[in-house]
Parts: C-alpha cells; sequence; structure tokens
C-alpha cells in the first residue's frame, strides 16, 4: 500500500464530497474520507479540512476496514495505551 500525499486537500481534490464515516465523543476531531475516481479514498484530518491529505486505493482501505473488524486495529484502544 503505497498512499500519495495532497498539500492543499480542497484545492487539489475539490471542497464538496467529504463525509465522516463515524464521530465520537472526540470534539468532533476526527477523519473525513472522500471517494475519488480511480477506485481511490482520500483521508484528511476534519479539524483541519484546508490541510493535507493522504489517497489509498481502495482496496488498501477495504483490507484496513475489514482488518479493524476483526480485531487487528484493538491494541490501539487498550486500557494500558496511555
Amino acid at each position: 500500500m503505497n498512499p500519495t500525499h495532497v498539500d492543499h486537500a480542497p484545492a487539489a481534490l475539490g471542497a464538496d464530497g467529504w463525509v465522516r464515516p463515524w464521530s465520537g465523543t472526540n470534539g468532533e476531531a476526527c477523519v473525513e474520507v472522500k471517494v475519488l475516481t480511480g477506485r481511490r479514498v482520500a483521508v484528511r484530518q476534519s479539524t483541519d479540512p484546508n490541510g493535507p491529505a493522504l489517497i489509498f486505493p481502495a482496496e488498501a482501505v477495504a483490507e484496513f476496514v475489514a482488518a479493524a473488524k476483526e480485531g487487528g486495529a484493538d491494541f490501539l484502544v487498550r486500557a494500558d495505551v496511555p
């Protein structure tokens, strides 16, 4: 998986079409995603919408979501993680 990077997401990818697939209790500081052409997905920080974004192949996003559903990211929210 080799993501690409853009420095100014709205200028490079457009300001419309960004969504927050989920939002927790963290003061709405979460990620936003945008489905792009060519089976790509852009990801940016919601608190910095004019900042950078990473662009991943859709297949890599699907693999990440599947792994997270199977517990592959559970270590990120363990009680012993500061």
